[in-house]
């Protein structure tokens, strides 16, 4: 019970926190497309948070610690601080775009935008019906194991490709193109935040360096 209201009260506090922001930002009530985010965001967080809290409360409490408080490598403290800074900005200048008309984006871009935020959430949730250890934190866990299957079949980190489907659809959603140059602060971040992670995973977890010889891509099929 004591999980399900921390769960309930986070999810409150980040929807209220979000709305401040885009509204705050964008000067108006009047924001079709700060509306529809909000729903789009808001169900597919609270989907993933329903199935967790059933299937598996200890991935949805490991889930919970989150920030840079939480990470114990200081690289990832340092990632983890300008990536929610950034997780701020991102909304708060998709909507400033919108406000002050700095580009123009058609309504179905839009709806394209939010297709991509649920994409990537929906991502996510098959990544955590996959591995129970994906925490919100670079750490081993206890009895960790290597998970090689579904998504992780196809790329090491699987997760971020849907953090990346996340952060490109934000923007579009809210009705902004100048949104998108977040991909320069974003990407970076993340290939530090892989590369830092994989160190870790090589040194602890075993039969890593033999998945890495297996799954060959990090993040994108044929890239990267």
């Amino acid at each position: 019970m004591d999980l399900i209201v921390r769960t309930a009260r986070s999810a409150i506090l980040g929807l209220l926190a979000l709305g401040a922001i885009v509204f705050g930002s964008a000067g108006t009530l009047d924001y079709w497309q700060g509306w529809a985010f909000i729903v789009v965001f808001t169900l597919s967080t609270n989907l993933i948070g329903i199935y967790l809290a059933i299937k598996d409360p200890a991935l949805l409490e490991r889930r919970l610690k989150a920030g840079p408080g939480a990470e114990t490598r200081p690289l990832q403290k340092a990632l983890i601080t300008v990536a929610f800074a950034g997780a701020i900005a991102l909304p708060a200048v998709s909507a400033l775009d919108y406000r002050f008309g700095w580009s123009y984006v058609p309504p179905f871009v839009s709806v394209l935008g939010n297709a991509l935020v649920a994409l990537g959430l929906m991502i996510d949730l098959r990544v955590f019906r996959e591995n129970s250890y994906g925490a919100s934190t670079i750490e081993k866990m206890e009895d960790q194991k290597v998970i090689s299957t579904g998504p992780y079949s196809w790329v090491r980190h699987p997760m971020y490709v849907g953090v990346l489907v996340l952060i490109v659809g934000t923007p579009l959603a809210l009705g902004s193109y100048w949104g998108l140059l977040f991909l320069f602060l974003n990407v970076p971040i993340l290939i530090l935040r892989i590369l830092d992670e994989e160190k870790m995973l090589q040194q602890e977890l075993e039969g890593y360096p033999d998945y890495m010889e297996k799954v060959r891509y990090r993040l994108v099929p044929g890239l990267w």
